[in-house]
């Protein structure tokens, strides 16, 4: 018998909007209360962990009613949702995105000043779930944020990492990994769904068989079986009643204790397989050398999107009679080529489990994915080995087989005799090794394949998968990335927020295009110097944060020059540090000249494994320290590199941003968030004109973007006539200084090998043509400096790169992707 809720309790928790249905003292009573029966403290006792998780708690149950309605309406009516599937997702902190998307900022930080507390201080006691690297990572949740702003319904489907990104530690100049325990307190936010609990296979063998119809049938027999424990966090939309989910699976042993075992005084074998089982979400993204590695990575990649099609199906079934309609009601967005097998999940599904023929499997799964590419690096394009992968999924070697027989001779007919277009084209890399090429199968499984920007898109047309486009040009679509105000501007630079909403009122938060209204004020003096006064203000709160925490006096007056990235050779922080050791080098020499003080802020990790990486963050360090305690230099020049940094500190760092600074070689520069988060918080951007940064010159104006080096057509005309990276360090005064101080030890205490590596790679490679855009990028430097000088000028190159960046709002991106890629409508 099901229970039955009387209707007006019912319409009194749904339609009420929840920053109206609790007073300030219900909210504090609500508090209090959670505080006494989840953390057992009273206010007096409890630490600040514990207050927090009780705020959190208090918060939960505000979205709890729309969370449940939510779901209630997507499982019963007949809308189509979209399914985003990715290994990774950059979480950052949910407390105080939320109180923003419900408009509780105020009531919550009134209610907790008259307990004598403060909401930043608890909002600070937020672990971030750092379950993602970088701005990939990033797309996925600014996303969910305006799907549900927008009431879209969708759920996204992941790993729970019981440790994500490694916390980055600094000692004596090096990076040193910690185990990133983001659970250690649990996680308020999440809720362990375990009556959704599903099972995936892995290994042995397969065996066919005729079934009672006659037909020919596969069936897996595998080697092992593991639960996967499904964990809901809700994802709140700005002023909307819909909550969608972010639903993580965990790993666990299907029998976590073997009695027989345990009485035969077996008892280490009472748990046996159980920690591998669990190893399997232990980790984020183990690194990728070992062979057992790659096998976990696999391993991985599979048990998640295993475990969302069986949920997905599951679902499905619940409320329809055939499997034939699921692409009417499902589109499954594969987020890179990490989550690709699910094509050929979905395909064994489908015919071995629920015994549909091959055709009309194959035409319902190119109707359910589409795919997305976020990075044109050739060596992210993922393939396995076929030795690994059918020791792994021996089925779905088999299935993965049979498309691309079926691909070949669907095709060979377009080009008869020409092999190495076939080879090309061909789901198997057998150049070598044989691989299965992940990027192809995505593209053959999927109705749509676009990039995050105009420039990747036609990168993937004419350099990744060319002979794709050639077949299919229609399903190749360019849409832009995009980032949430609420995140990025709204909850991150509040100061901000308040000026602007003063000027044009609120509605820009939930429209970006609105922005475009602070052209209108451009030449108000007063609104000039407001803007100016916040900036200053953030660059105050972010100075005191450096000296706190790098023990690093700097001039808030100076220019704060950001490089926010991942640490890696083709982002070229090693020629931001020749850029700095240039001007140090310039006021060692005339200490009396007249110069504009900066102060280069470096932020980011590098692979555990990678040694380059690490010699470059070793790098920053050592300039570091010999500019910053040199006292012929003073504080007209610092160099800061400040750990750890992630999504929630980055927002303390991007306010305060006076540059942006992004030096990928045209051709390697594949992201567009890393671009636009400091812009859109009035930060200059500095840059190759390549990409995204492309895009946001056209947007902000080139007058309004400084820009350097080599373009695209000129690295490949300097490539084709024979780079030499020595021409220019004998043709470079400047630049052979720096690289011979380097060299020499003046840096690393006389040591003159700590940095050889790094040199050599240099004077001899030069893979990302570092030398060929030295000068370039000084002679913009100085630009910089210059027009840091006329204060005005300045100020209104801010306002107009804030507005003009509406274009680039999530909520814009997925309204173009629900128009022109996923087919899904919002539900009122």
């Amino acid at each position: 018998m099901n229970p039955v809720i009387p209707d007006s309790i019912l319409n009194h928790l749904l339609a009420v909007p929840p920053q109206t249905r609790l007073s300030l003292e219900e909210w504090q009573r609500n508090f209090v209360a959670n505080l006494l029966d989840l953390q057992g403290q009273f206010p007096t006792t409890a630490t600040p962990q514990e207050l927090y998780q009780a705020l959190a708690y208090t918060v939960r149950q505000v979205l709890m009613p729309n969370w449940v309605k939510t779901i209630q309406t997507h499982s019963q009516n007949n809308i189509k949702k979209l399914c985003y599937f990715s290994t990774e997702y950059a979480l950052g902190c949910h407390l105080g995105n939320h109180l923003i998307n419900l408009n509780l900022w105020e009531p919550v930080k009134q209610s907790l000043e008259a307990l004598n507390l403060k909401l930043e201080d608890l909002i600070e006691q937020e672990i971030q779930p750092s379950l993602g690297y970088g701005n990939v990572a990033q797309i996925p949740i600014d996303q969910l944020d305006s799907l549900s702003t927008l009431n879209i319904p969708a759920i996204a489907y992941g790993i729970r990492y019981e440790f994500g990104v490694f916390d980055q530690e600094i000692h004596q100049g090096w990076q040193v990994e910690k185990v990133d325990k983001w659970l250690r307190y649990g996680n308020p936010w999440e809720m362990a769904r375990r009556e959704a609990t599903v099972e995936v296979q892995l290994g042995g063998h397969t065996e066919a068989y005729y079934d009672e119809q006659g037909r020919y049938r596969v069936r897996w027999i595998s080697h092992r079986r593991i639960k996967g424990v499904p964990y809901d966090t809700p994802i709140s939309g700005y002023q909307s009643h819909q909550i969608n989910t972010l639903r993580l699976w965990k790993a666990e042993p299907i029998v976590s204790l073997n009695y027989q075992d345990f009485n035969i005084g077996d008892y280490y074998g009472t748990v046996q397989g159980k920690p591998y089982v669990e190893l399997l979400t232990k980790v984020l993204f183990p690194h990728d050398d070992p062979i057992q590695e790659k096998q976990l990575r696999l391993e991985q990649q599979f048990f998640f999107v295993s475990c969302s099609l069986q949920d997905m199906i599951r679902n499905h079934l619940a409320v329809r009679d055939t499997l034939e309609t699921f692409h009417q009601y499902y589109t499954v967005q594969l987020h890179d080529t990490t989550s690709a097998i699910a094509i050929a999940e979905l395909m064994r599904l489908l015919i071995d489990e629920y015994g549909l023929d091959w055709e009309k499997a194959w035409s319902i799964t190119r109707q359910t994915f589409t795919y997305i590419n976020p990075t044109l690096l050739p060596e992210v394009q993922e393939k396995w080995a076929v030795g690994l992968l059918g020791s792994l999924l021996p089925r779905h070697l088999e299935i993965i087989y049979e498309i691309n027989n079926r691909w070949l001779i669907n095709i060979r007919s377009q080009y008869l005799g020409d092999f190495n277009k076939l080879a090309r084209l061909s789901l198997i890399d057998e150049t070598g090794e044989r691989y299965v090429r992940m990027t192809h199968l995505a593209c053959v499984g999927s109705y749509a394949i676009n990039g995050i920007s105009i420039w990747q898109t036609e990168g993937l047309k004419q350099g990744i998968i060319p002979d794709f486009y050639e077949l299919s040009p229609e399903k190749f679509k360019t849409i832009s990335s995009g980032i949430t105000p609420r995140r990025w501007l709204v909850l991150a630079n509040p100061h901000l927020t308040q000026l602007m909403s003063y000027k044009i009122g609120e509605g820009w938060i939930k429209n970006l295009a609105e922005l475009q209204r602070l052209e209108g004020e451009l030449e108000q003096a007063e609104f000039r110097l407001a803007w100016r006064t916040v900036k200053q203000e953030n660059k105050k709160i972010l100075a005191n944060y450096i000296e706190n925490k790098c023990k690093i006096t700097i001039n808030p007056d100076s220019i704060f020059d950001i490089q926010i990235e991942r640490i890696q050779e083709y982002k070229r922080q090693h020629l931001n540090i020749l850029k700095i050791i240039t001007l140090y080098n310039r006021i060692r020499k005339n200490p009396k000249g007249d110069y504009v003080p900066q102060t280069f802020i470096f932020g980011g990790k590098t692979a555990p494994g990678y040694v380059m990486g690490k010699l470059m963050i070793k790098l920053i360090h050592a300039v570091g320290q010999v500019v910053n305690s040199d006292p012929i230099i003073g504080d007209r020049l610092k160099v800061v590199f400040i750990p750890n940094v992630n999504l929630t500190l980055s927002q303390r760092i991007y306010p305060a941003a006076d540059v942006s600074e992004h030096l990928a070689m045209a051709g390697k520069k594949a992201g567009g968030l890393a671009i636009l988060k400091p812009a859109i918080n009035g930060a200059l951007t500095m840059g190759i004109v390549d990409g995204a940064s492309e895009e946001l010159r056209q947007a902000v104006g080139e007058d309004n973007f400084f820009d350097f080096g080599l373009s695209l057509s000129e690295t490949e005309a300097l490539k084709a006539k024979g780079y030499n990276p020595w021409s220019y360090y004998h043709g470079n005064e400047n630049l052979r200084e720096c690289i011979d101080q380097i060299a020499s030890g003046y840096f690393s205490q006389g040591d003159p090998n700590l940095f050889k590596t790094l040199i050599d790679a240099l004077l001899y490679h030069d893979e990302y043509m570092v030398f060929a855009d030295y000068q370039s990028y000084l002679d913009c430097q100085d630009l910089v400096s210059r027009t840091y000088r006329d204060w005005e000028k300045w100020t209104k190159m801010s306002i107009l790169n804030v507005a003009r960046l509406g274009r680039f709002s999530s909520d814009t991106i997925v309204q173009n992707y629900c128009q022109n890629i996923w087919q899904i409508a919002s539900v009122e």
